[in-house]
């Protein structure tokens, strides 16, 4: 399946893809949908796996067919039921298909397969950016607290070296808060087109 999902297709459908899976696949699974570029049919009674992955439910049901636009939350709600099996057993229509992405109308708007391609490089690649100064003011933070507990000490007050150690790691501290700064803005702005 993950083949798949990195072949250049533009649509999908998979038939209860979360049967068997443990709770760290179904998550890897459902980011690998999130950023697949095309069209995706996920049949499912999996709601958790559904919520915030489709934006229409389809429910059939006494040979009808009803789109719902929103995702497996708002239909509930709409139907003010608790879960899918609820709805199996007061009307006996299943709801089984969820779409995600918007309609298959391609806009001018809409970006290219390439583009978007592209777009979610730069994404990840900010992430990427975004964690590792994470790790970095994690790292900082760690010996600076380390250096200002050997300050504390009576032989430590004395010692030069450990002040200009101390000025040096908050120095660095400082420019990679900038940084991350700098990269959350850039990856939000990304993240906002």
């Amino acid at each position: 399946m993950i083949k798949l999902l990195l072949e250049p297709v533009n649509f999908l459908i998979l038939d209860e893809p979360t049967n068997h899976l443990d709770m760290r696949s179904k998550d890897v699974l459902k980011e690998a949908i999130k950023e697949f570029d095309g069209t995706v049919i996920v049949v499912s009674h999996d709601r958790e796996f559904l919520d915030g992955l489709v934006t229409k439910v389809y429910e059939f049901g006494g040979g009808v067919v009803k789109e719902h636009i929103g995702g497996i939350y708002d239909f509930l709600q709409k139907k003010k039921i608790e879960n899918l099996n609820e709805l199996q057993l007061s009307a006996s229509p299943t709801v089984s298909v969820a779409k995600k992405e918007e309609p298959e109308t391609v806009s001018e708007n809409k970006l290219s397969y390439e583009a978007q391609k592209e777009l979610n490089k730069k994404i990840r690649k900010l992430e990427k950016q975004v964690a590792d100064c994470e790790q970095k003011i994690e790292k900082l933070e760690t010996e600076i607290g380390g250096v200002e507990a050997d300050m504390a000490t009576p032989e430590g007050a004395s010692d030069m070296a450990l002040y200009e150690k101390h000025q040096k790691l908050k120095k660095e501290l400082d420019q990679t808060v900038e940084e991350w700064e700098a990269v959350s803005m850039e990856l939000e702005e990304v993240q906002g087109n």
